[in-house]
Formats: C-alpha cells, sequence, structure tokens
C-alpha cells in the first residue's frame, strides 16, 4: 500500500475560526487509496476539522485538498463522492430505516428499482436485512450506528468519513463494532478516515494513525511504530501509558544513550538519531509500563541490560492477568504492569521494589 498514489493529499491547508489561532494549521497529509486511516487527538487538536473539511462541511482558510489532484474545495458535500457517518448518526426520525438509507440515493436520482436493490444490499451488509421497517427510535444504539453506516455506504463512495462514531455506545458494543467496522474496510477495499480520541480504538483498527496536537500532525505511522518508536513526549504520553524519568543527555556508552537522573543514576536507553540531543541537554527516559519487569532481591543500579531502580510501592492493584504497580521513583510515580507468577505474595505499600527498565525498550525523548 505504501506504492499507491494518494486518493487524497491535504496541501498546506489551514482554518481558524477566531482569525487568532489555527484550529489546522498548515496541514500536508496525503490519504491513501484502501487504507484505514485514523485522525487522533485530544480535544481541540483539529482532527475533527480536518475530517469535516475533507468533508466539504467546513472551508479552509487557506490551502488545498486534492482528490485525485483535482482540488474539491470550490465542490458541494453531496459531490464529493464521500460517505460520512457522525456521531449522533443523523438518522431522520421520522423516516424508516429503508427511507433513512434510500434517502441519498434519491437525492442523486437513481432509479427506483436500483434504489431498492441497494438498500436491501446495504442492509445485508451491516446484518440487519429484517429492520427495513422500523424508525430509528425502535432501534438500540448500536442498530442505529449500523444503519448509519449503511446509508454512508449504500451509494458507493470512494471514501467512507467517520467522526467519532462509536462514541455514545457501552463498552462491550463498541468493542463488537470496532471489529464488525475493521471487517467491513477489508471486505470492501474502500478508503476510511477514522476520527476518535480513544487510543486503544486507533491502534486496533487503523492502517495508519495521524496524532493531532494543536493543529498539527505530531507524528504519522502505523500502529506498531507509533507505539514502540513515538517521536516526542507527547506521542508517548498520548498514545498509551508512559513513564517519563528526567535526566541529563550523557551521550553514548556501547550504542546506548546514557540518560542521568537526579541523583547520579544513569540509565540506558535506546541509540538515538544522529545529532538528537547535544551533551548536558534535559532528555526523557520514556519506558512503557508493561515493559518493565521486577528485578530480583538486592539488585540496584547497573544492569546488563539497563538499570535496576528501587522505590517504595504506594499501590498495587490486581487485575488477573497483570498487576499495575505504582512505585514511587525520586519523586515520580512510575508505574509497571507485572505478570503475578513474578512477585509471589502480592506487593504491599510501602515495600520496597526494585525495577529493572531495559536499555532495548527504553527512549530516549526530549
Amino acid at each position: 500500500m505504501t506504492d499507491t498514489p494518494p486518493i487524497v493529499a491535504f496541501d498546506k491547508v489551514s482554518k481558524t475560526y477566531d482569525e487568532k489561532s489555527w484550529i489546522v494549521d498548515n496541514l500536508s497529509l496525503d490519504i491513501r487509496a484502501g487504507e484505514f486511516l485514523t485522525l487522533l487527538g485530544p480535544s481541540g487538536s483539529g482532527k475533527t476539522t480536518t475530517l469535516m473539511m475533507l468533508a466539504g462541511f467546513e472551508t479552509p482558510d487557506h490551502g488545498r485538498i486534492l482528490m485525485d489532484g483535482r482540488d474539491i474545495v470550490p465542490l458541494a458535500p453531496h459531490k464529493r463522492d464521500m460517505g460520512v457517518v457522525f456521531q449522533s448518526y443523523a438518522l431522520f426520525p421520522h423516516m424508516s430505516v429503508d427511507e433513512n438509507i434510500e434517502f441519498p440515493l434519491v437525492a442523486r436520482g437513481v432509479a427506483a428499482g436500483e434504489r431498492r436493490r441497494r438498500v436491501a444490499e446495504a442492509l445485508d451488509l451491516v446484518q440487519l436485512g429484517a429492520l427495513g421497517g422500523r424508525r430509528p427510535g425502535q432501534l438500540s444504539g448500536g442498530q442505529q450506528q449500523r444503519i448509519a453506516l449503511a446509508r454512508a455506504l449504500v451509494y458507493r463512495p470512494r471514501l467512507v468519513l467517520m467522526d467519532e462514531p462509536l462514541g455514545a455506545l457501552d463498552k462491550a458494543l463498541r468493542l463488537h463494532m470496532q471489529t464488525e467496522i475493521k471487517q467491513l474496510h477489508q471486505q470492501l477495499g474502500l478508503t476510511f478516515v477514522y476520527v476518535t480520541h480513544d487510543q486503544d480504538e486507533a491502534l486496533t483498527m487503523s492502517d495508519r494513525i495521524a496524532i493531532f496536537h494543536q493543529g498539527k500532525i505530531a507524528q504519522l505511522g502505523g500502529p506498531e511504530e507509533l507505539y514502540n518508536r513515538p517521536r516526542d513526549v507527547f506521542v508517548a504520553g498520548f498514545l498509551g501509558q508512559t513513564n517519563l524519568l528526567t535526566g541529563r543527555y550523557d551521550g553514548v556508552d556501547d550504542q546506548c544513550s546514557v540518560i542521568r537522573l537526579a541523583d547520579g543514576t544513569a540509565l540506558r536507553a535506546q541509540r538515538p538519531e544522529e545529532g538528537a540531543f547535544t551533551l548536558g541537554q534535559t532528555v526523557n527516559a520514556a519506558i512503557r509500563p508493561e515493559r518493565i519487569r521486577l528485578a530480583p532481591a538486592g539488585a540496584a543500579g547497573p544492569a546488563a541490560d539497563g538499570a535496576v531502580l528501587a522505590g517504595p510501592v504506594t499501590s498495587c492493584v490486581f487485575h488477573g492477568d497483570h498487576l499495575t504497580l505504582h512505585v514511587d521513583i525520586l519523586g515520580r510515580d512510575v508505574v509497571a504492569k507485572i505478570n503475578p507468577g513474578e512477585t509471589g505474595a502480592l506487593p504491599v505499600p510501602g515495600e520496597i521494589v526494585r525495577l529493572l527498565l531495559p536499555s532495548r525498550v527504553t527512549l530516549a525523548l526530549a
């Protein structure tokens, strides 16, 4: 898919609502045909505005949005060949399910016989073929979400745009719908652009993720790349849980970065790109909680693969398949997810434990 030419390209697109700050700031982004691209970020980061500009419901103040090389900014939403699914579903309460799904085809002048065939086909896609005569108010939240998706698919758009479509569902149904939407994407081969603030949702469903921060893309890549090789502290902290220990960059030793903490402890981390840091620069050692291990009793200081840090437990939560340990390390709350089989008796608050931070999975980040 990396060699596929983009179906859509944002070319230096900016948007402001108050003439003082940019909600989307000089955005350039290629969307590949057939991919599942997620726009992920906190509230106000620009992800939904980007989707709305793509759909045609918002207009850029600067820049172009190209589809197959043609600027679509002047085109009305219904001429862009895109289906849109909103968080609110936006179903017409006075219409039946069939009529809701049929509405985009009526607006496009599709003949009645073809409309009926496509509506039945769309209902079968979302496994609700028996509910065409019902009104939206007679359906569950999950069923309404499926109907909204069927309406977006019924006229066979080239792109399907989804804005927080699962936000109103409970956790179990949300997880089920994530699987269904991803299966539909794979089955149909359409291009999906999906907006969410849910990190797990993004990791589960996406081919690529664009992480938005203050109107810009902080990092763009596949789920594994972003999770294991975040570019900076914001990306590391937003996508999943990350421990950060601040120290001084002491250069490279045996192909590892050395980060000197305030108490003099030297942490070892993956070697950064050439020229990423200068000697003495303040940096962060970043490590995911599930990468931390318990060190043998009595161990502390340097280790063959990283460093061992000791501190008192502040809390221990049993989750069945793992323990979540909170440990005070130099005044920082360090979280570790530990296999219960490693501990014997559960650690109790105040107990000193020793944590191994392996250098191969610890990152140095600015």
